[in-house]
């Protein structure tokens, strides 16, 4: 409502909380290539839909036209996954994709966006591990989850280093990826001198409304019943929401919350060590940085240290 840009559709993807065993165990994935916040029928399913994990993207256009096909998330037997940012140079190595994927994961594309390339190399990239991405919900490791996609995240970052000329943009990589069971989340730049697109963390024991039309988290025996990641806060509550930092891969697997550093030549030992935001704002893609007042002046990387010991005290 601050900054309405996502209008190029959404889509949202979600595991029933009673799912027939005739239906399989993949998610129930709507979209619409309408505004998220001017589709009647999005708020009529929402306000009678209840899961245990739910992916909502709200989409603007970088790559691949107006249309269904090309609205996150994209989902495959009981994966689901979603993208924020862009490729960068993607046409440049769209052929080496293809060449390098078997062809059950390239058939499977229906739209043009980058976002549904980089999934499919996700899915070979899982398959050549030897784990099959057709497996039933929960049978594939969270870790083993995590290792395809920091493969699929160097892939690109290679190809696209080759392909474009070194003053080329980075490529801003926000990508999630669940079974139903685990959850892995990168925030990625190709780049060691900039910041990825925004990424927030919150965790409590619920969500509720405390005023008409305002929502805060709350936190008792510090429960992690609620685990939400967004590209940006949704509340207004500055104690709810701590920045992901930047090159990072959070992991969620049973109300348990870890985070990876992604090391490679992007990667930043110095937590202090600024970085700019100027491409990611450029691109919109950059929120307010949101911290909690007793950390005003604490580097991102101790924030996370300190949040994840109070979490798992």
């Amino acid at each position: 409502m601050r900054r309405p840009m996502n209008g190029d559709g959404f889509g949202v993807g979600y595991y029933p909380e009673d799912m027939d065993p005739e239906l399989g165990d993949g998610p129930c994935v709507f979209s619409a290539i309408t505004p998220a916040w001017n589709n009647l029928n999005l708020a009529r399913l929402a306000d009678k839909t209840k899961s245990r994990l739910v992916f909502a993207h709200v989409r603007a256009s970088t790559a691949g036209v107006l249309a269904e096909t090309n609205c996150h998330p994209f989902d495959y037997h009981s994966l689901m996954f979603m993208h924020n940012g862009h490729v960068s140079g993607f046409n440049k190595i769209r052929r080496k994709l293809a060449e390098h994927m078997k062809d059950e994961y390239l058939n499977i594309i229906q739209g043009g966006t980058d976002s549904e390339w980089a999934f499919s190399l996700y899915l070979d990239c899982l398959d050549k591990l030897g784990y099959d991405p057709t497996a039933p919900a929960g049978t594939i490791p969270s870790e083993v989850l995590r290792k395809a996609l920091l493969q699929m995240l160097g892939y690109l970052r290679d190809w696209t280093n080759e392909a474009n000329p070194p003053d080329a943009d980075p490529s801003l990589l926000n990508c999630a990826i669940t079974d139903g069971h685990s959850v892995v989340v990168s925030r990625y730049v190709t780049s060691s001198t900039e910041e990825a697109a925004s990424l927030h963390f919150s965790s409590g024991t619920r969500f509720f409304e405390y005023e008409p039309g305002q929502y805060r988290m709350e936190r008792r025996d510090r429960g992690q019943n609620i685990i939400m990641i967004a590209s940006e806060p949704l509340t207004f509550e500055r104690n709810d929401w701590i920045t992901i930092p930047t090159n990072t891969v959070l992991t969620i697997r049973n109300q348990t919350v870890l985070f990876h550093p992604i090391i490679d030549e992007y990667y930043q030992a110095d937590p202090s060590k600024e970085r700019s935001s100027d491409f990611a704002e450029s691109k919109g893609l950059v929120s307010p940085v949101v911290v909690t007042n007793s950390n005003e002046n604490v580097p991102p990387l101790e924030r996370e240290r300190r949040r994840m010991e109070s979490i798992h005290a």
